[in-house]
């Protein structure tokens, strides 16, 4: 069972999608991510990208985030998405996008919007970490000093550094990693 563990809606178990595609983050692997987020959370302005069941971003605005967007190119995963937001009473503080991750950030980015914090939980092994990395900071959608959390396999290692995003920690669950980039435009290398 999957639920939200702490805040407002701590307790609230969520439903997951009933796919191999979508992978929700264990208990206690959310539970030591969002120990290390916890004090950057309050009134911040997530975005939760491979959405899934909407997990990691509900986690965030059950913690005290302000406003939360949920992209997920899935029709079941988006409605799900929409079940879990109304079952943990989120739903002036949250909004849905189906649509292609990368679609959504060129969208976001013509719209001027950018998030304080960032959500990445992609579909293992498929290469979409580096390259949702990159969009992210070609199309400036995180400020300066926000924070992004990516999840991802150990075989699949994430660089440094990209453009201005700079890898501050990584944190192993045995083959899944949690990796932290932060926005810092002003350490950007020549």
């Amino acid at each position: 069972m999957v639920r939200i563990i702490s805040g407002t809606a701590g307790g609230i178990p969520i439903k997951v999608p009933p796919t191999e595609k979508t992978k929700p983050t264990l208990d206690r692997v959310k539970e030591s991510v969002f120990s290390i987020l916890h004090p950057y959370i309050p009134g911040t302005k997530v975005l939760d990208l491979f959405s899934g069941s909407g997990n990691l971003g509900l986690e965030a605005l059950s913690r005290g985030a302000d406003f939360a967007v949920f992209v997920d190119n899935s029709r079941l995963c988006t409605q799900i998405i929409k079940e879990n937001i109304k079952k943990t009473r989120m739903e002036e503080k949250a909004q849905v996008v189906q649509s292609d991750v990368y679609r959504a950030i060129q969208h976001f980015a013509r719209q001027g919007m950018q998030f304080d914090m960032i959500l990445l939980d992609p579909p293992y092994a498929q290469d979409f970490v580096i390259k949702t990395l990159q969009m992210i900071e070609e199309n400036g959608i995180i400020v300066e000093n926000g924070l992004i959390a990516v999840e991802h396999i150990e075989s699949e290692p994430v660089p440094d550094r990209i453009g201005s995003l700079v890898k501050v920690r990584s944190k192993h669950y045995g083959d899944t990693v949690f990796t932290f980039f932060i926005r810092n435009s002003m350490d950007e290398e020549a």
